[in-house]
């Protein structure tokens, strides 16, 4: 008697499709929730609504961050195929950014940065989490290929200015307040303030990394795609 074959619903890669295919529908049906609440309450309400922009997504929004740092888990375990480093540098800022300095400081979440911030996040997470989406069960569209490995480009530069932006205006509070400044043994201590400018050099130079992989990463895609274009 030979082996049972399992069902194809069964069978590893087609339980790893279907573990992505749930995720990457959260992670977009979070950040569309986001979007289209930023929109509508933007509509209403108007440059009132970026005040408080926090303190009516601000839940969703780091709900969504937290889930993201599975993504490290996935490609440190081979069902996700992406370079481990860039996305550490991409998703490791966003929780800095969003739970250190914006979460721990109250006067920064009223900020209009922290609108402009959740806005370009949230543009570019929901057309990545569409192409990854449609892209496990197999269909692909030439729109939406082109727009995943371009978009970034205007807009990610913009993310880190911004997210520079939010760090600068931090600075002040966190200085006041000596939020996370501690004292250590043998008269040391930590000022976080000095942290914070240390960690906003290492921003751009994380940028530059990033950037590079993913320059790369368009190029290959791009260079293949045409291709497949043409056959049809």
């Amino acid at each position: 008697m030979g082996p049972v074959e399992l069902p194809a619903w069964l069978q590893p890669r087609y339980r790893k499709n279907a573990y992505l295919f749930i995720y990457y529908l959260i992670q977009f049906c979070g950040h569309s929730w986001i979007f289209t609440n930023m929109t509508v309450r933007f509509f209403s309400f108007g440059k009132d609504s970026m005040v408080d922009t926090f303190y009516a997504i601000g839940l969703v929004m780091r709900l969504c961050q937290s889930i993201s740092l599975l993504e490290l888990l996935h490609i440190y375990v081979g069902i996700e195929s992406d370079h481990l480093l860039p996305r550490f540098l991409q998703l490791t800022e966003r929780i800095i950014i969003l739970f250190v300095v914006i979460t721990s400081q109250e006067e920064v979440q009223e900020k209009y940065v922290v609108c402009v911030l959740f806005i370009f996040w949230n543009l570019l997470d929901m057309v990545r989490y569409t192409y990854s989406m449609l892209s496990v069960i197999g269909i692909s569209y030439a729109v939406l290929t082109w727009l995943s490995q371009t978009l970034w480009m205007p807009i990610y530069p913009l993310c880190v200015l911004a997210e520079a932006f939010a760090i600068y205006q931090s600075l002040p509070y966190f200085e006041s307040f000596g939020t996370y400044s501690t004292k250590l043994p043998f008269d040391l201590s930590i000022y976080f303030p000095y942290v914070l400018k240390i960690y906003l050099m290492m921003l751009f130079i994380g940028m530059y990394f990033t950037y590079s992989h993913l320059y790369s990463e368009r190029r290959d895609v791009v260079r293949v795609f045409p291709i497949k274009k043409k056959k049809m």
